[in-house]
């Protein structure tokens, strides 16, 4: 499918684009804000737009609405960390063909765009209810609180958007050493890559102190 990612965290989009690419699909443009985003969609017309639910100059939610209205044969697809139910509830009403959580595995993410392309829709079962974060304090929850203090600057970096060579310059790390860091890093959440990391601070963001 040829797609858009939109997402106020460029770093994700570039981890994932990637990854999509390897499945087949075209990345066509990456946004990282609201007015960019139905900017990027109706200048590039895409099959499909990835869109989170957040960003600094507005939201997700309207930014779908003015897609569906001005671009309605391109299909949106949602990949947020938010799981409140009626904002789920409202983008089944606006109409768009998915849903999905950012600690999803990128598997699951080429799964959806699989189901999309052949008139199905992708909703997460999980992304339907609200969350308990006590519930959500799994291994690898406790396995972000005992990291070390540079692999969580290194963590809360990724988590913000940094590319490698920023993340190098501001720790003062030749960028070989940093990129030892962060495969340590994703060896111990289990994670393949910065994305899936990425989805993993934010999803324990409320007890572990990482924000977006």
């Amino acid at each position: 499918m040829r797609l858009v990612l939109c997402d106020n965290n460029r770093i994700f989009c570039e981890a994932l684009a990637p990854i999509l690419q390897a499945c087949g699909h075209q990345v066509l443009a990456i946004a990282t804000s609201a007015t960019d985003s139905i900017a990027a969609v109706a200048t590039n017309r895409p099959d499909a737009c990835l869109l989170d639910l957040r960003f600094r100059d507005g939201s997700g939610l309207d930014v779908a609405r003015t897609i569906r209205r001005c671009q309605p044969e391109t299909k949106i697809v949602v990949l947020t960390c938010v799981t409140d139910p009626a904002v789920v509830s409202e983008a089944k009403k606006i109409g768009l063909a998915g849903f999905l959580h950012k600690d999803q595995k990128p598997k699951a993410i080429t799964g959806a765009l699989d189901a999309i392309s052949v008139g199905r829709v992708a909703f997460d079962p999980g992304s339907s209810r609200q969350p308990s974060w006590r519930a959500m304090a799994s291994p690898r929850e406790e396995i972000i609180q005992n990291l070390t203090l540079r692999e969580r600057q290194v963590l809360q970096r990724i988590v913000a958007g940094q590319s490698t060579e920023q993340m190098a310059r501001e720790m003062n790390v030749a960028t070989s050493t940093l990129r030892s860091h962060i495969g340590r890093l994703l060896a111990k959440l289990d994670a393949h890559s910065r994305v899936e990391a990425a989805a993993i601070a934010r999803n324990g963001s409320a007890i572990n102190g990482f924000r977006t």
